[in-house]
């Protein structure tokens, strides 16, 4: 059995070799709660020894951000500092790796001005747009990383001591990002492999909409024929292959923008800058969202679809099974990391583009090919034992493709 720190030294190690794929001459960029700091000196070491030119970090804190939102002056949140946004944006255009590693505090916010929060997001999304339209077509290699904290951790284990709880969060977290195994690089090369056979099956079939029948949900989705479904490790755009979640279970393409129709209902909680989201429904009528509603932070969740006219759209639609190793193991983690690949899921607001030929296709073809644009992109969970789903053949056949949430491809 391999001790704490050995599977430590195996995280760091996924990040730099599997997340990013590190290669020779090539800028890092690390963003990271200070709370990390012990693996983010792991991560630029083994950076380093893969070849990284430079390794650069970008701090955060919970309780800044926190003081920032409730002391700052109003203005501050329409703008973004100019020199951030040119460092991220100039590392991106010149092909720099970004290892983003996050410790959710699901009530961050809570008793925050959601107006703020809304106004920051837009405008970094407005400042930060170069940087994020690489990220979103894959142009440059990132990945999305969690650390434990005793926040997240009793969230996750409300009855167990804080140390108690921080120390089983990251045994959960080892395994399912396999660094509890001796070889977990080797171990990733044979879960991709899976992945992979999976979206074939899925883009030999061509299905033209899946339809989606389930409590308080019953959608239909339509898909662009040049559509793709690819795991979160492939897109298909360029010779070095990499990882962008760790952990990742799902097969992920974009919708038809303008071909959404029906109601669906979340099935797990979202947390979403700090704030959670629980029991969202969401009404479309040709690809809009043309009504919606939350048990829990509605205030939260219409400054998401409120935006801009992209955020009343779907990006993604997101495919994995009820027996995936996070789903079996029964807990919420109050994390899109990780509870989105515990179960299907759709996200609201920008598309990945994910479509044959997309390398040869500017802003025009993607709008034709019915890709959506947003400042946001915001996943919600939608899948349970009680999901079922059917694609649809060009000739009008239904055929099954989930039932009770699993496969039956």
């Amino acid at each position: 059995m391999l001790s704490f720190q050995e599977k430590l030294e195996n995280y760091a190690d996924l990040a730099v070799r599997i997340g990013v794929n590190v290669q020779e001459g090539q800028e890092v960029m690390v963003q990271a709660p200070l709370s990390a700091v012990g693996l983010v000196r792991l991560i630029t070491k083994k950076a380093y020894l893969a070849g990284a030119k430079r390794v650069h970090f970008r701090w955060s804190d919970d309780e800044l951000v926190h003081t920032h939102y409730k002391l700052a002056p109003e203005e501050v949140f329409s703008e973004f500092p100019e020199w951030e946004a040119n460092a991220m944006n100039t590392l991106a255009e010149e092909g720099a790796a970004f290892i983003n590693l996050n410790s959710p505090n699901p009530e961050l916010f809570s008793d925050v001005d959601q107006k703020r929060v809304a106004s920051s997001r837009q405008a970094s999304g407005k400042a930060l747009e170069t940087f994020i339209s690489l990220q979103m077509s894959h142009k440059v290699r990132w990945t999305i990383l969690s650390v434990p904290t005793e926040i997240w951790a009793k969230k996750v284990f409300p009855d167990r001591d804080p140390k108690e709880a921080v120390a089983e969060l990251w045994e959960v977290v080892f395994k399912m990002t396999r660094a509890d195994q001796a070889n977990p690089v080797e171990a990733w090369d044979t879960h991709r492999k899976t992945l992979n056979q999976k979206s074939h099956i899925l883009n030999n079939k061509k299905y033209k909409k899946l339809h989606y029948k389930g409590p308080g949900t019953d959608l239909s989705i339509e898909f662009d024929p040049k559509q793709l479904w690819v795991p979160s490790e492939e897109l298909e755009r360029g010779p070095i292959p990499n990882v962008a979640n760790i952990p990742t279970e799902e097969l992920f393409t974009l919708p038809k923008k303008t071909g959404v129709n029906g109601t669906v209902s979340s099935t797990m909680p979202l947390n979403y800058s700090g704030t959670l989201i629980e029991g969202i429904s969401l009404t479309f009528d040709n690809g809009r969202i043309i009504e919606y509603s939350a048990t829990k932070g509605y205030e939260t969740l219409k400054g998401v679809i409120e935006t801009d006219e992209g955020s009343h759209y779907l990006g993604e639609v997101a495919l994995v099974p009820q027996d995936s190793p996070i789903a079996k193991s029964g807990l919420i983690f109050f994390n899109t990391l990780y509870d989105e690949n515990a179960s299907c899921h759709l996200a609201i607001g920008r598309a990945y583009p994910t479509l044959e030929g997309a390398d040869e296709m500017g802003p025009e073809d993607f709008e034709a090919h019915g890709v959506n644009t947003s400042l946001v992109h915001v996943d919600f969970m939608i899948g349970s034992n009680e999901l079922d789903i059917d694609g649809e053949t060009v000739e009008g056949v239904r055929e099954p493709i989930m039932r009770q949430g699993l496969w039956t491809i």
